[in-house]
């Protein structure tokens, strides 16, 4: 502490006072005594008693001596943070490590360190450190917590140094702080088929023309105007027919999860409320397609999108999704309600991105009529389209089981309005496990059959036509 500042490493520079503020570091002692003094040095006045007077100076004197010393103290204090981790999901614990090392050539006395929590991770924790010798350092560490999804400063850090009558105490504050991140509880999901994959990956692969690449030379009959480069003479001496190489490679899956962020769609909140739980299932669903290889976007209700706008391919999957998975937890550990009034946005997104066809994952909360029919119209823009709808009236209970009727269309009516739709459509009610939805969505009756349905439509179009591109789309789950 130099001139009863200090100087930061990782942390920035701190902030420094003058003498003006090492007075205003008396403590309730330092001020007793200021004012004890004062009081004898004007009753020796009034009465005449010189005696009294020296004890006056004497009282008066101690306080603003510790003050001039613990001003013109010199030292040099560094000071490190560490999370680990930066990134927990919710309920988690993440260990915060605090480093300060003195850089000076004299011990410093006793210190007290204090770092700036938000009240939601718990109180400010405060440690006491004894005389840290000339170049040495000490490290502390406390735990942090949060039940509540968001983004929390950590700092910046602060240093109180105190004179060993404690009669004065400066404290000095870093400028710099560090951010954790509490992001969504995933659940993991059973490896079970989505309905999208049938365009991508798997059984039912499907190819697209090739831009780049090793070609997947596949074999087909030759056309007027093909180019006789391209012909295939193995093929050839094989059919008897003039044969030509048809160019393709997988086409890889896509996938859209829709989160309904709208406030008046969600009744409650707290951890344990409706917009938790989707939050909370919009991430599990979005990882766990990301680990099985599609390329995945988030979309909301307002129309925003991640990746952005200007990325419509979403995020590739694999091997290679460790930074997507990040980027997808971070945005959704920020995501609050919207004050939209409907869905109508983020149909226009679907109807304007060009990328029908995929897979369309959607959490919807309470939907009215008009609603429900933005969102049927939303499943022509996919090929499979599995709603996960939230029943508000359930999550509207109160502790005694009354229900806050949400005035929405009712339950089995929505599921009704969704399925006529085209959707896979599942109730969500207080308890549910995202797991068993996702089970039981994949299970639902006929689901087999018209995934079987679907794989010969595409062959015979393929025939037909010679382009796999002509087959129809359709849903790969089951229809209610």
């Amino acid at each position: 502490m130099t001139g009863g500042g200090m100087t930061g490493e990782d942390e920035g520079t701190p902030q420094r006072g003058g003498l003006r503020a090492a007075f205003e570091g008396l403590t309730t002692r330092g001020r007793s005594f200021l004012a004890a003094g004062t009081a004898a040095a004007a009753c020796s006045y009034l009465l005449g008693q010189p005696d009294l007077l020296r004890v006056g100076l004497l009282l008066a004197a101690l306080p603003l001596v510790c003050v001039l010393v613990l001003h013109r103290t010199r030292y040099r204090i560094a000071g490190s943070r560490t999370l680990s981790p930066a990134r927990v999901p919710v309920g988690a614990e993440s260990r915060v490590r605090l480093r300060v090392e003195n850089v000076s050539r004299l011990p410093t006395g006793v210190l007290m360190l204090q770092d700036r929590v938000p009240y939601v991770l718990g109180p400010r924790p405060r440690f006491v450190l004894d005389r840290v010798e000339a170049g040495g350092h000490r490290e502390v560490s406390y735990r942090v917590r949060s039940d509540l999804r968001g983004r929390y400063p950590l700092g910046p850090l602060q240093l109180r140094l105190s004179d060993p009558f404690g009669m004065c105490r400066l404290t000095r504050s870093f400028s710099a702080f560090d951010t954790l991140t509490v992001v969504p509880r995933l659940e993991p999901l059973p490896a079970v088929r989505p309905g999208g994959e049938a365009t991508g990956y798997g059984e039912g692969r499907r190819h697209s023309s090739a831009l780049a690449g090793d070609d997947d030379v596949i074999p087909r009959g030759y056309r007027h105007g093909d180019d006789l480069r391209r012909i295939h003479w193995r093929s050839t001496a094989r059919h008897g027919e003039l044969m030509v190489r048809r160019e393709e490679q997988p086409q890889q899956a896509r996938c859209t999860v829709l989160l309904d962020t709208r406030e008046t769609a969600h009744p409650g909140s707290g951890p344990d409320s409706a917009f938790e739980w989707a939050v909370s299932a919009a991430a599990s669903a979005m990882v766990h397609l990301l680990e099985r290889g599609l390329s995945v976007r988030l979309l909301t209700d307002t129309g925003d999108t991640v990746p952005g706008p200007d990325v419509t391919g979403g995020f590739a999957g694999g091997t290679k999704s460790a930074d997507a998975v990040g980027l997808v937890l971070d945005t959704l550990a920020v995501v609050e309600h919207s004050a939209e009034g409907g869905l109508s946005a983020a149909h226009d997104v679907l109807r304007g991105s060009g990328s029908g066809g995929g897979l369309l994952v959607a959490f919807f909360g309470d939907l009215d009529e008009e609603q429900a029919a933005v969102a049927g119209r939303m499943r022509r823009r996919s090929g499979a389209a599995i709603a996960f709808v939230l029943d508000g009236d359930a999550w509207s209970r109160g502790p005694g089981g009354i229900g806050l009727s949400t005035g929405q269309v009712p339950m089995a009516e929505r599921l009704r309005l969704l399925r006529g739709a085209g959707w896979t459509a599942l109730p969500v009610r207080p308890g549910d496990a995202l797991a068993d939805l996702w089970r039981a969505a994949a299970d639902r009756p006929g689901a087999t059959a018209e995934r079987a349905a679907e794989a010969a439509e595409v062959a015979e179009a393929t025939d037909t036509s010679g382009s796999p591109g002509a087959a129809p789309e359709r849903m790969a789950w089951g229809r209610s």
